[in-house]
């Protein structure tokens, strides 16, 4: 990791021409500024105002700018681009006026929600394995929704037709200091699969939202798009994201597990946050009930007999925003430790519960729950209140 005399100098030596001030507005989707070197300097000490009035999720109420302040510790070089004038993007803390952080960006909560965690003298990780279509695009540069190929499960080539486009993509994510683990074939027509190895919870969040960006980027010089969608084919299988969630501490998985199983109804707006996600939810291969299981795979929340200090979370998609996703099953895990709850009566009185099925289902739930009032700003729950975009 840089500090920021590190990242100067590290400008300089590289020959650096262009850097991208990254952030995120409520849903995860990514913004930029874009400065030259010479601009640099300042942004770190003064920051870089911006306009909060166009970005979703932000309060409109407040009428003072906000301030781009970069981190110097999330510095990468941009291996698509030239390396003759090379190009390096930074992750940024939001301030206001005076020098606060601002309390509307998800990276910042998710922050908070790893300081509570370090109080208690607790560590988690996050792994997270992610899937997407490539489809191949016409020529104005619209996707036709063809897949690339017509490979299953695991398969190999010539009828998995994106192997090289994967290791690009793994070869570019390492070379920005992203740990891929594996990455194969999916079960749907051109469908893919990269796994990343666990981390903690900030840069879990960070990696995923790099990730998603360097795929559509490498598709998109091979003349394809990369599809996060949750469902982007009708009768295929869907696209989703599966979270491995590691604890230090044991003993206290199980509770952490019915804490996440007594608030995921309420939290699933936040996972699921778009009306296609729920053409994925409740059908095959995609979780429906409320439910722990060790042993079936495609459950709420699979938590295998092998390993007593990792469960994974099964139901969230790639339109979530991964630091407020992060942030709600840390909250919701830390309630069922506070509560000491046991799983297997959580499961009991849960039993035939289902995700709910529809987002409007999901709105009603959210907006009655006083544990989502309670970690959500007001602002972005509005935001998500009055529904996604649909921009994944």
């Amino acid at each position: 990791m840089f500090n920021k005399e590190e990242c100067l100098r590290f400008i300089e030596e590289e020959n650096v021409k262009f850097i991208r001030l990254a952030f995120f507005d409520a849903f995860g989707n990514q913004k930029n500024i874009a400065i030259q070197p010479d601009a640099l300097p300042k942004a770190f000490e003064k920051g870089i105002s911006f306009d909060r009035f166009n970005i979703k999720g932000f309060d409109i109420k407040g009428k003072e700018d906000l301030f781009l302040f970069p981190d110097p510790s999330t510095l990468t070089i941009l291996p698509w681009r030239s390396m003759d004038g090379a190009v390096i993007r930074l992750y940024c803390d939001i301030k206001d006026a005076n020098g606060n952080l601002y309390c509307e960006d998800t990276r910042n909560l998710l922050k908070e929600a790893v300081m509570e965690l370090r109080s208690r003298k607790l560590n988690i990780d996050f792994a997270t394995q992610f899937e997407f279509y490539l489809f191949h695009m016409d020529d104005n540069g619209v996707s036709t929704k063809t897949p690339i190929d017509h490979g299953s499960y695991m398969d190999v080539f010539p009828k998995d037709k994106g192997e090289n486009i994967r290791r690009e993509i793994c070869f570019s994510l390492s070379d920005m200091g992203l740990e891929p683990k594996a990455s194969h074939h999916e079960k749907g027509p051109g469908q893919n699969e990269i796994d990343f190895r666990k981390n903690d919870p900030l840069q879990a969040a960070d990696d995923a939202q790099t990730f998603k960006w360097v795929v559509r980027s490498v598709a998109s010089l091979h003349g394809l798009e990369a599809d996060f969608s949750p469902k982007p084919l009708k009768d295929k299988p869907g696209n989703g994201v599966r979270v491995q969630v590691y604890l230090s501490e044991p003993s206290k998985v199980k509770s952490f597990i019915a804490g996440i199983l007594v608030h995921i109804e309420e939290m699933t707006l936040f996972f699921n946050p778009c009306k296609q996600s729920y053409d994925r939810l409740n059908h095959e291969g995609a979780p429906k009930f409320v439910v722990c299981s060790s042993i079936l795979r495609n459950q709420l929340i699979r938590y295998p007999q092998y390993r007593q200090d990792m469960f994974e979370c099964q139901s969230l998609d790639s339109t979530s925003n991964p630091y407020l996703s992060y942030m709600l099953l840390i909250y919701a895990g830390l309630d069922g430790i506070d509560s000491n709850l046991d799983l297997e009566q959580v499961q009991k009185h849960y039993i035939n519960r289902t995700l709910p099925s529809s987002l409007k289902e999901a709105m009603d739930l959210a907006s009655k729950s006083d544990f989502i009032k309670q970690y959500v700003p007001e602002s972005i729950l509005k935001t998500y209140l009055n529904g996604s975009d649909e921009d994944f």
